[in-house]
């Protein structure tokens, strides 16, 4: 690289250090030797109008069923807000299959700021958005003195298509979060490299770096970027020997840069395809192709959608070699116009090293690309169009107004198709009916679809893109694991288990199957069987803490308590956030008669999410259970608040004021319970009773009671002792003594039959009252 310190660049101007510090008088279409702050302060607000006049709309759009359920609103600790403990959390948690705890705790901030209302997580999305394009502008005009040029390129940045998908999906607040950072330690590097070379300097742009880093770790490849920017046009990198004092100057970066790598592929073994999956030699012709697409992309916006899925086997080989064949010719143009152009040179490789890191070579998922990731990489082609594109009119009046109208163009025209790109993002239906448009095959575009309308509570509309999915794919075991689900919400629990198996069949790993098998297998009675799956499904995966949880249910089902609150404690360790393992955790330990533990747990669920009813309840229970009757009421009508047709709940409720004396209350609750599940057998009875029996006579109702009490004898087969005492203390409230002492003498028949002593003497007592013709609890 060795070469003359003084040479053309940027066609007829020079590039000593001087001049890059002066405005360039060929820009587009002019330059002044010095910018008035209010030029900067315009461009910078129309790059904001930009933004928001293209993605605006996203605030009024919800989430989608791509990532932000796991991110966001299905995710109980990002949900819940900013805290200490969170933002621990999110250092010490991947998410998604990724470690970037700076993103996590944004989210967090987010719920914090918004709740769960979308547009609130749009917007921003959209305000970092707004921020890379701004602060993309202020530093290319940093490092050149262009300021058309450099609002050009940030304009293209600001609206191409191509951003939709970082900015229209909330799950990529990464994207624009850590573009924003990269901006920042480009501003910062700039201000080392022109200025004092201090120690604190360069310790700025490590800092912002590392947050860079922390939000998405595509930025791996800053420190190669930033040798870009000293050949070109920081000028820092004119001959080779050069070079080992500016590798040297960024050896922490580096190291941050190995760190990430390394953390990276830790959080990311499950989502890294298999060799058996994707063979080197595909995912090598796979980039190139990849590479190609982005270029065309970039230059001709059309059929943008949400994924495109791999193509099995790979790319045809025509492709591959192709797409290596006009790589390496551009790559050689760029090499030898680096003299008179170096633009092009480091554009270039700027877009070829920047997709290093998500261009496939490390499969990641499902995709063959994607949009998002020419996020920050594309930069460089934009850099080297337009620099190329503004030597090319020079000083010529004619050109210089035709690229301006040029220009103009292009930027109403990217930003007319990114709105309507950005339209495809209102709504998951839409997300994945536009990608089936595109392409019918896409199988994963047809189960997320079906997820879709699972969730909808659409289940027939969710077998049918299941089946669809894997009439393109019979081995895709997701396909069958949620074909399953969806056959199981209809009813049709036989095809849903033949599903699962399927899946086992053909993949013997995959957790999903077992642990939804293991699921059906328990609410059918088979805990056997179900252990053994829930089992192997934490076997598979042993920080699965739903797989522990309802292996724990299994177990305590078999009545092996002590195994089930040892799986429900390591549900909670592994997610301590998860309430339902808590409360579970506290059943089984006031099953043991640890009820002092039983009611911690439930009230550390309820810290977590107040708004579990069952927690409410059982927590009722426990307080009820060691005499606290009016902190048991309080917990009874809390749950009562969040779910007021819960029978079992208004009974609990009845026995707590019957236990206070509350007679009528007791009934109401009853009557209420009886209203909600009216073959009750346990209700019928109780509220009898007391309409046969209460103290108060203007609670009495002997009739009612009569009809309470012979339909819950009749369910039983009038072979229930107890309950023929209640309909015997109905009879006689009613009048009917010579009914209430025949059906007594039956039920003492019974009770002595079995056994039940202490109720043979109170039946005895009872019909010497009915034969003397006195009602339920009046003296002879």
């Amino acid at each position: 690289m060795s070469r003359k310190s003084k040479r053309p660049r940027g066609g007829k101007s020079t590039a000593t250090k001087a001049d890059i510090r002066v405005a360039v008088s060929q820009d587009i279409p002019g330059g002044k030797a010095a910018q008035h702050a209010w030029e900067v302060s315009g461009v910078c607000a129309i790059l904001v109008f930009l933004v928001f006049a293209v993605f605006g709309q996203t605030i009024g759009y919800g989430f989608v069923n791509f990532d932000d359920h796991s991110y966001i609103y299905q995710n109980p600790v990002i949900s819940k807000g900013l805290s200490l403990a969170g933002i621990r959390w999110a250092f010490t948690h991947i998410v998604v299959g990724n470690w970037h705890p700076l993103t996590t705790i944004v989210h967090m901030l987010d719920c914090q700021l918004y709740g769960l209302w979308a547009g609130g997580h749009h917007l921003t999305n959209v305000l970092l958005h707004a921020g890379c394009a701004v602060l993309l502008f202020l530093v290319l005009r940093e490092m050149t003195g262009a300021l058309l040029r450099s609002a050009f390129v940030a304009a293209l940045f600001a609206i191409h298509p191509l951003r939709v998908e970082s900015v229209a999906w909330v799950s990529e607040l990464k994207d624009v979060l850590s573009g924003l950072f990269f901006m920042l330690t480009l501003w910062a590097y700039v201000r080392y490299a022109r200025g004092p070379r201090s120690r604190g300097r360069i310790m700025m742009v490590m800092v912002w770096f590392a947050l860079g880093l922390m939000s998405k770790p595509m930025l791996v490849t800053v420190p190669f970027v930033l040798l870009l920017l000293d050949f070109w046009p920081l000028d820092r990198l004119q001959r080779w020997s050069q070079l080992p004092a500016l590798l040297k100057e960024k050896a922490a970066l580096f190291a941050l840069t190995a760190l990430s790598c390394v953390a990276t592929v830790m959080a990311q073994q499950r989502a890294i395809q298999q060799v058996k999956d994707s063979s080197l030699p595909v995912r090598l012709d796979n980039a190139l192709v990849a590479y190609v697409v982005y270029l065309g992309k970039l230059i001709w916006p059309s059929h943008l959608v949400v994924l495109y899925p791999l193509i099995k086997g790979g790319p045809p080989v025509w492709q591959a070699i192709g797409g290596f064949v006009l790589l390496a010719g551009l790559t050689a143009a760029t090499f030898l116009l680096r003299r008179r152009h170096p633009y092009f040179l480091v554009g270039w490789l700027w877009y070829l090293g920047m997709l290093v890191p998500v261009i496939g070579i490390l499969q990641v998922g499902r995709q063959a690309y994607a949009d998002r990731y020419t996020y920050l990489p594309e930069i460089g082609l934009c850099i080297a169009g337009v620099w190329a594109a503004a030597d090319w009119a020079g000083r010529n009046w004619n050109r210089r107004m035709l690229l301006g109208a040029a220009g103009t163009v292009i930027l109403a025209a990217l930003a007319i198709a990114a709105c309507v790109q950005t339209t495809m993002w209102r709504d998951s239906e839409t997300l994945w009916t536009h990608a089936l448009e595109s392409n019918p095959e896409n199988v994963v575009a047809r189960i997320t679809l079906g997820f879709y309308y699972y969730e909808a509570g659409r289940p027939d509309m969710a077998i049918a893109e299941y089946g669809a999915a894997l009439r393109i794919d019979p081995t895709l075991v997701e396909g069958h694991t949620d074909l399953g689900n969806a056959l199981l919400k209809e009813g049709r629990t036989d095809k849903a288990v033949s599903q699962y198996r399927e899946a086992m069949r053909i993949d013997p790993g995959y957790a999903d199957a077992h642990y939804n098998l293991a699921n059906v297998l328990l609410k059918t009675g088979s805990t056997g069987e179900a252990i053994a799956e829930y089992l192997e499904t934490v076997r598979l995966e042993p920080s699965n803490a739903d797989a522990h949880g309802g292996l724990g249910n299994a177990l305590f089902q078999a009545g092996r308590t002590q195994e089930a609150i040892a799986q429900y404690g390591e549900a909670c360790k592994i997610n301590p956030e998860d309430a339902i393992a808590h409360v579970d955790l506290g059943v089984a330990l006031c099953q043991q008669g640890r009820v002092s533990d039983g009611i911690a747990e439930y009230r550390e669920a309820l810290r977590i999410n107040p708004a579990i009813e069952e927690a409410h309840a059982n927590l009722g229970v426990a307080l009820f259970e060691q005499g606290h009757a009016d902190e048991a009421m309080a917990e009874y009508r809390l749950a009562l608040q969040i779910g007021p047709n819960d029978m079992k709940t208004h009974g609990l409720l009845a026995t707590a004021l019957l236990r206070q004396g509350n007679i009528a209350g007791a009934i109401a609750q009853l009557e209420k319970a009886l209203e909600l599940q009216p073959a009750d057998i346990g209700t019928e009875n109780s509220l009898a009773w007391l309409l046969a029996t209460a103290p108060q006579s203007s609670l009495r109702n002997g009739s009612a009671a009569v009809e309470l009490a012979t339909r819950a004898s009749e369910s039983t087969g009038g072979n229930d002792p107890r309950i023929l005492r209640t309909l015997a203390a109905a009879y006689a409230q009613a009048g009917l003594y010579s009914n209430a002492a025949q059906t007594g003498r039956k039920a003492l028949q019974l009770a002595r039959a079995q056994g039940q002593s202490n109720l043979v003497n109170t039946l005895q007592q009872e019909i010497n009252l009915y034969e003397a013709g006195h009602p339920f609890g009046e003296s002879r």
